[in-house]
C-alpha cells in the first residue's frame, strides 16, 4: 500500500471472499495516528541495516535479535558495534554482534520441506526470498556523550545502524603506540594499548594458548613494538627460541602474511643475549653476548631448600648451618663492615634474600666442617680463605647448637650443594653479577638465555634471582623518580614456559618461592614492572597465578576443562567468543585488555624479526 493512500473498503477476491467490515480499518486509522501516522524512510534512516525484533519466550537480558534485508548482512558481521535508535522513548544505546549473521528464509522455517527439498535439488529459482538475522549484546546507553549501564531495552523495530571503523576504535578504547593486529570483521581497525596507560604496562598479562596457536608471533611481536615505544624488556627465554629475534624474518610464509598487513621484516634494535657463565647460548653469532653469574647471597635461604627439594631433616640441617655461617661471617669481620652494612642488616628479610657477602662456597665449608666436627673425624681446611684455620671457632659455634649427628642427612645436604657449586654459575669471578641497571634501561631488550643449563632447578634459580633484582632495582628507581615529579621507568618481564616455574605442583613445593613472586606481582604494579606469563600449558597454572592476570591474549586452546577454568577467572569475555578459542586459526586470538572497552577477536600481526624455532 502506498503510504497516505486510503485503504480498499469493499475489495473482494469472489463470492466466497466478504469484505472487511469499516470499524476495522477505523480501528486501525486511530492506532496508526496515534503512532504518529504512517511511517516514511526519512533520510536519518537511510543508513540504517536492520530493526530490532520483538522479544520471544527465549529471550535474554542484555541481548536482543536484530533483523537485516539480505542485502544489508555483509554490514553486521561477528564483532560489528551498532548503534541503536530507540526513537520512542528517546534513547540510544550501543551493542555489538556476538552472533551471526544468520540467513533465514521469508515466511518459512529453514527446515520447511520446500526449503529443504529446493536446496538439495539444486533449484535456486524455487528458493524463497531471505533475510539476515543477528543476535546483538547491548554494552551500554548513551547519555551526554558518557556510555552508562542500560536501564532499559530498546524497543522493537528501533533502527540499527552500523558504526564506522573510526566511531568503533572511539569506543572500543583501542587506540594507542603499540600494536597487536587488527580486529575481525574491521580490516581497517587496529587494536593497539598506549604504553603509558597503568592499566595496561604495569599490570600483567598472560599469553596462553597451544602449541602452533600463534604464541611466538605475539611475543616476538610485542617485544619488537614495545622497543620501538621506549620500554624496557627482558625476557626469560628457556628454549632460546628468540634468541635470533635481532634480524628480520626470512620465513617465506611470514613474509608473504607481512606484505598482506603492509608491514615490513625487521629485527629487534637493541638486543643483548645474556647467559650464565660455562653455558652457551643458541645464537652464538649474536653480536651482543653478556655471560653472568648468580649472585648466592641473593637468594632466600628458604627458596634455595625449596628449589633444591631438601628433605625435612635437610631443610633442618641447612637452616642450622646457614646460622653458624651467618654467625662466622659477623665475627670474622667479613659482614657488617660498618654503619652502613648494620643498616643493612636490621633491615634484612631473610624470606626475600640470603644473608649480604654470603656465599655458596661460604656455606658449602660451614656444612662440611659441621659434618666432620660431629662425626669426629679430622679437620680439613676450608676452600674460602676466610675460614681457614678456624675450626675452634666452627667448634664452639657446632657447641651452641643442639645439631643432629646422623651422619646420612649431613652427607646428603653436602652432595646437592656440591652439585650446586660444580655448575660454577654462582659467585663466579670470571663473570659479573645481572647488571638490573642495564635491563631497565628504556628501549633496551635482554634475552635472558637459560636454553643450555639442562637444569629446571638452575632455571629456576636464576628467575628467582633475576625477578627479585628487578624488583629492587626498579623500587629504588620508582622513588628516585618520584623525587623528580617524574613516571619511573617502565619494565617488562616475560617468562616463557611460565608453566616450569609456576605450576601448582612447583608453588606446593615452592610457596616461598612463589610468594615472592606474587610480593613482585602485587608491588610491581605502582613501579611500572609488569609481568608477563606465557604457556602452551595453561592447564599447569594454579588459581594463584591466574589471580595475577588482569590482560589476556588467547590464542587457540583446545581442552574444554582448561576453557571452563579460565572462564571463571577472567570475566568479561562473552559466550560467542569462548566458543570461538577452540577452533581459532593459527595468529587468532582473543584480546582481553583493562584498557579496551570489551575483548576483541583479533587477527595479531605477523612478527617482523627471527624466531629459531619457528624457520
Amino acid at each position: 500500500m502506498t503510504p497516505g493512500a486510503d485503504p480498499p473498503r469493499d475489495r473482494t477476491w469472489d463470492d466466497s471472499i466478504h469484505a472487511i467490515p469499516d470499524d476495522v480499518y477505523r480501528s486501525l486509522d486511530e492506532q496508526i495516528a496515534q503512532a504518529g501516522g504512517l511511517w516514511q524512510e526519512g533520510p536519518e534512516d537511510q543508513d540504517c541495516a536492520g530493526r530490532t525484533m520483538f522479544d520471544t519466550p527465549n529471550s535474554e537480558d542484555g541481548t536482543l535479535t536484530v533483523l537485516l534485508p539480505a542485502a544489508q548482512m555483509e554490514r553486521l558481521q561477528s564483532q560489528s558495534l551498532v548503534r541503536i535508535e530507540s526513537r520512542r522513548d528517546g534513547r540510544t544505546y550501543l551493542g555489538v554482534v556476538v552472533k551471526g549473521p544468520f540467513a533465514d528464509p521469508d515466511g518459512l522455517r529453514a527446515d520447511a520441506p520446500i526449503v529443504v527439498t529446493t536446496s538439495v535439488r539444486g533449484g535456486s529459482m524455487f528458493l524463497p526470498r531471505y533475510h539476515g538475522r543477528v543476535q546483538v549484546e547491548v554494552m551500554g546507553e548513551r547519555r551526554d556523550g558518557l556510555l552508562v549501564p542500560p536501564s532499559r531495552r530498546p524497543l522493537p523495530n528501533s533502527p540499527v545502524f552500523p558504526l564506522g571503523d573510526e566511531e568503533t576504535a572511539a569506543v572500543l578504547r583501542v587506540a594507542g603506540n603499540v600494536r597487536l593486529g587488527v580486529a575481525e570483521s574491521h580490516e581497517q581497525l587496529e587494536v593497539r594499548f598506549p604504553t603509558t596507560s597503568k592499566l595496561v604496562l604495569p599490570r600483567h598479562t598472560g599469553i596462553l594458548g597451544t602449541t602452533g596457536g600463534g604464541k611466538s608471533t605475539t611475543v616476538s611481536g610485542l617485544i619488537a613494538q614495545l622497543q620501538a615505544a621506549g620500554v624496557a624488556v627482558v625476557l626469560l627465554d628457556t628454549e632460546g627460541e628468540y634468541t635470533a629475534i635481532d634480524q628480520p624474518t626470512s620465513d617465506p610464509r611470514m613474509l608473504q602474511a607481512l606484505r598482506r598487513r603492509g608491514l615490513a621484516a625487521a629485527g629487534v634494535e637493541n638486543t643483548t643475549i645474556y647467559h650464565l657463565i660455562g653455558r652457551d647460548t643458541r645464537n652464538p653469532r649474536h653480536t651482543r653476548r653478556r655471560p653472568f653469574s648468580l649472585t648466592f647471597a641473593n637468594l632466600s635461604p628458604y627458596a634455595v631448600m625449596e628449589i633444591l627439594e631438601l628433605s625435612d631433616a635437610q631443610e633442618e640441617r641447612y637452616l642450622k648451618s646457614y646460622d653458624i655461617c651467618c654467625q662466622l661471617l659477623r665475627e670474622l669481620g667479613i659482614f657488617p663492615r660498618n654503619d652502613e652494612d648494620y643498616q643493612q642488616l636490621l633491615e634484612l628479610d631473610d624470606q626475600e634474600s640470603g644473608y649480604p657477602s654470603m656465599t655458596l662456597t661460604h656455606m658449602l665449608d660451614a656444612v662440611r666442617a659441621i659434618a666432620n666436627l660431629l662425626a669426629g673425624t679430622p679437620w680439613q681446611e676450608p676452600d674460602t680463605p676466610e675460614f681457614r684455620g678456624k675450626e675452634e671457632h666452627f667448634a664452639r659455634l657446632v657447641k651452641q647448637h643442639n645439631l643432629s649427628k646422623h651422619a646420612a642427612s649431613w652427607n646428603a645436604l653436602r652432595g646437592k650443594l656440591r652439585r650446586m657449586q660444580r655448575l660454577r654459575v654462582f659467585d663466579n669471578p670470571q663473570a659479573a653479577s645481572i647488571p638490573y641497571a642495564a635491563l631497565a634501561t628504556p628501549g633496551s631488550v635482554a634475552i635472558v638465555d637459560l636454553s643450555d643449563t639442562d637444569s629446571p632447578q638452575i632455571n629456576n634459580l636464576a628467575i628467582a634471582e633475576l625477578l627479585r633484582g628487578m624488583h629492587e632495582y626498579q623500587d629504588a628507581a620508582a622513588r628516585a623518580a618520584e623525587q623528580r615529579d617524574a613516571p619511573p621507568p617502565a619494565v617488562v618481564i616475560v617468562i616463557e614456559e611460565a608453566h616450569e616455574f609456576l605450576s601448582a605442583e612447583r608453588i606446593k613445593q615452592m610457596p616461598v618461592l612463589f610468594q615472592q613472586v606474587a610480593r613482585i606481582a602485587r608491588r610491581g604494579r605502582k613501579r611500572w614492572l609488569g609481568l608477563v606469563f606465557v604457556t602452551q600449558l595453561p592447564q599447569h597454572l594454579p588459581d594463584e597465578v591466574l589471580g595475577l592476570i588482569n590482560n589476556w591474549v588467547l590464542h587457540k586452546i583446545s581442552d574444554a576443562s582448561t576453557i571452563n577454568r579460565l572462564q571463571r577467572a577472567i570475566g568479561g569475555i562473552d559466550q560467542a567468543l569462548w566458543g570461538r578459542i577452540p577452533s581459532l586459526a593459527p595468529g587468532q586470538a582473543v584480546v582481553s585488555f583493562q584498557g579496551h572497552a570489551r575483548p576483541l577477536l583479533v587477527t595479531i600481526d605477523p612478527t617482523p624479526c627471527r624466531l629459531l624455532m619457528v624457520e
